[in-house]
Parts: structure tokens; sequence; C-alpha cells
């Protein structure tokens, strides 16, 4: 399966994607013009929706999708969405797939509050429908989301991080998020909370897979899905596995050396030294190597579910996310 792609994946829940497709649309509407106006130019760039697809597949897998499966995809659609805003001011970025970002069209004011925006839309909509436990538990991300943001903020300053702390961050930034679709899915199917945990489980194994697989792809590039620039990661001083790894195996004067190049990594010939550093020292093997166990580990925890459609979609988008490197 190693070329499944996304839409083969998601046939087991073509048709609740399509119905969330309309309720996200519907959940985005506001009286406000501008508000409406931002919104509508939000729903124009079509994303991968991997977290909705996540939630409506885990639900699937656990029992059945219900209205509030549709509610907890919502919501976290939502805080995805709300966040990609906020990084846009936070990083200055004038492009978001492919397109001119919020604020770069309506300034920074204006994409802050839309940010806030959705995330309120998004908690509202449990509010009113006493999705108590989704609010429970997507708080709890929100807040590791911007720990991990931070956590990461001040070791880029000192470009000073280990394993531990790496994982740390990204289980935080990104696998936290990639878990909790997992779980508010399978809450939404009533199952039992051996199962709920499960599903989180699993999210959080494929979240750190998916992370790792990034990394590696900033020293690799890629002609798949993501068109993730070359470098990019190295512009902004990030030390993330394949050049952490290296780093460790690196005397005190490389170390010093590639250090140095990152504090002014913003020439061709810089970052192509750093990239160089990391292949000759196997950072790429390495951090593949530890992505893979992250995915043993995710198809592990779907054991204890019954076999079917759904779950067969979800051991390849573990296969999927694994080989984006392709």
């Amino acid at each position: 399966m190693s070329k499944t792609s996304l839409s083969e994946i998601s046939r087991p829940i073509k048709d609740e994607l399509d119905r969330f497709n309309q309720l996200y649309k519907e959940s985005l509407k506001s009286k406000v013009a501008l508000v409406d106006l931002v919104t509508k130019y939000i729903l124009k760039q079509k994303g991968k929706k991997i977290r909705p697809l996540l939630v409506l597949l885990s639900a699937k897998v656990a029992g059945n999708v219900n209205d509030r499966s549709y509610r907890g995809a919502i919501l976290v659609e939502l805080l995805h969405s709300a966040t990609l805003v906020h990084d846009d001011v936070v990083d200055n970025a004038e492009k978001r797939r492919g397109f001119p970002s919020i604020n770069a069209i309506w300034k920074n004011k204006v994409a802050v509050l839309m940010g806030d925006y959705l995330l309120a839309r998004g908690l509202m909509i449990s509010v009113n429908n006493d999705d108590y436990d989704f609010l429970k538990v997507i708080t709890n991300t929100v807040k590791r989301m911007s720990e991990g943001e931070l956590l990461q903020t001040s070791k880029t300053r000192k470009l000073d991080i280990d394993e531990e702390t790496y994982f740390k961050i990204i289980s935080d930034k990104t696998a936290s998020l990639l878990s909790t679709c997992c779980e508010i899915g399978a809450l939404s199917a009533g199952v039992s909370k051996e199962k709920s945990d499960a599903m989180k489980l699993f999210g959080e194994n494929l979240g750190m897979a998916f992370q790792i697989i990034d990394d590696v792809l900033d020293y690799v590039g890629s002609t798949s899905l993501i068109g993730k620039p070359l470098g990019g990661d190295i512009k902004e001083r990030k030390i993330t596995l394949p050049l952490l790894y290296s780093l460790n195996l690196s005397s005190k004067e490389e170390t010093a050396k590639i250090k140095k190049l990152l504090k002014n990594a913003d020439k061709k010939g810089e970052i192509k030294e750093v990239i160089d550093f990391v292949k000759q020292k196997g950072g790429i093997e390495y951090s593949l190597e530890v992505a893979s166990q992250f995915s043993q580990k995710a198809k592990k925890t779907l054991e204890i579910f019954d076999d079917s459609q759904s779950k067969i979609a979800l051991e390849a988008l573990i296969d999927f996310v694994i080989k984006r490197k392709n």
C-alpha cells in the first residue's frame, strides 16, 4: 500500500466526510460581514482534512459515526485552523497552502482576532450541545500545544536541546492534536475507557511518526503532497531529530562549527553544509528508524478493535505518513 492516497484511505467514510464538509461550512457563518468574508477565504484553502478524517475513522472503528462525531470533527478542525492563522502571524508568513495568508491580506490584528473567533466557535458548539468530555480533552490540548511551541522557542534561542526535550516538544506541538482527534472520535462512539485510551495512544504514536518524518523532509526535500521546502527548519535554527542525533556523534569542535552555521543559516551554502553534515552522520536513517518504531506502536494499539474497512484505513494512514518521504 506504499502509494495509497488520502482519498483511498478516506473511502470508508466518504459520505461522512461530505456531511462533515457541509456542517463545517455552516459552523463558520457569522452575521459580521468581515468575519464572513475571512471565513469564506479560509474555506477556499482546501486542506487535507487529516484531523476530521481521524475523528470520523476513529468513531467508525470504535462504533458508529453520529452527531457527536461530527461536532467533534468540527471542533478539532476549528482548533487546527485557529492555530494555523495564529502561527502565520507569529512567523510573519505571507503564504498558506499557496494562498496569501490572512495576516498578509487583512493584517495581524484581524488575523489574531479571527484565530480567536475560530477557537471560540468550536468551544461554543461543544458547550451548546453539552459535549463537556470534548471540552476537557481539547482545553488540555490547547495548553500542551502552547507549551510545546514556547519550549521550542526557548530552546531555539539557546540552541540547547536533547532527545528527551525534542520528543516532549513534538508530543505537545503535533501529536497532542492527532491524539485528541482519535480520543474524541472514540468518545463520540460511546466506547469503554480502555478503547478510548487505545485510540488516544494510537493518535499520539501516529503524531510522533508524522512529525519526525516532517523533520526528515527538511533535510531530504519532498516531491510529495506537502512540498516542504528544503532547509526551512535550519533557517529557523530548529534542532530536530536528524541534526540532534548527528550532533550527539560529533566532537566539541564539530558541534561548535555546526551551531555557528545555524546562527547564520540564511545562505544556501550554509544550509547545504548542515544538510551534508546530517547525511554524513546518519541522522536521516536514524530518524526514519525512530519514526518506524512509533508507527509500529500505533499499529499495535489498534489490535483491540474488530477488523473493519475503517481499521484497515487507519493502518494505511500510518503507512501513508511514513512513506511521505517518497
